[in-house]
């Protein structure tokens, strides 16, 4: 066997590999732009999501405002309508015949009356009993306060 290591003896032997120098892992540029791209692409993403949630959200309000819209809008012709149904001769007719009791040259106003009935009349509510309280004999005060302090009554 010889010290050179790129000789080797006829054996069984495989022939050694030469050693490199190990070295930190070098990022290359292509690398980098990769991972740039990545973090911009990722970033895009996030933002087209926020903002498509967010036009969902505004298009669910702004339905749900023009159904109120809608809804103001039936009532204001309805409104309207009434209101020009009340400032028209045809409504003052209608009121005078119907709460007022007015009628127009040649009608006659008819109000029925009920004949032959029975009017009835409400039976006497029977008399209610109310005991009076019997007055309990007047103790004076000092007597009173006495029990209070003392528990007893006074001696004399």
């Amino acid at each position: 066997m010889t010290d050179d290591p790129l000789t080797f003896d006829s054996g069984d032997e495989t022939p050694p590999l030469p050693r490199r120098r190990e070295r930190p892992q070098q990022i290359s540029s292509v690398q980098i732009v990769f991972a740039l791209l990545l973090s911009i692409g990722l970033l895009l993403v996030i933002n087209f999501s926020g903002r498509i949630a967010r036009g969902q959200q505004m298009e669910a309000e702004r339905q749900r405002l023009q159904a109120t819209i809608d809804v103001l809008e039936r009532e204001k012709l309805e409104l309207l309508r009434a209101r020009d149904y009340a400032a028209s001769d045809a409504s003052v007719e209608e009121w005078a015949h119907r709460e007022a009791k007015m009628v127009r040259d040649g009608e006659v106003l008819v109000i029925p009356i009920p004949g032959n009935l029975a009017v009835p009349t409400a039976a006497p509510p029977p008399p209610v009993y109310i005991p009076t309280p019997v007055p309990e004999p007047a103790i004076p005060n000092w007597h009173l306060w006495w029990n209070l302090f003392f528990d007893g009554e006074p001696p004399f």
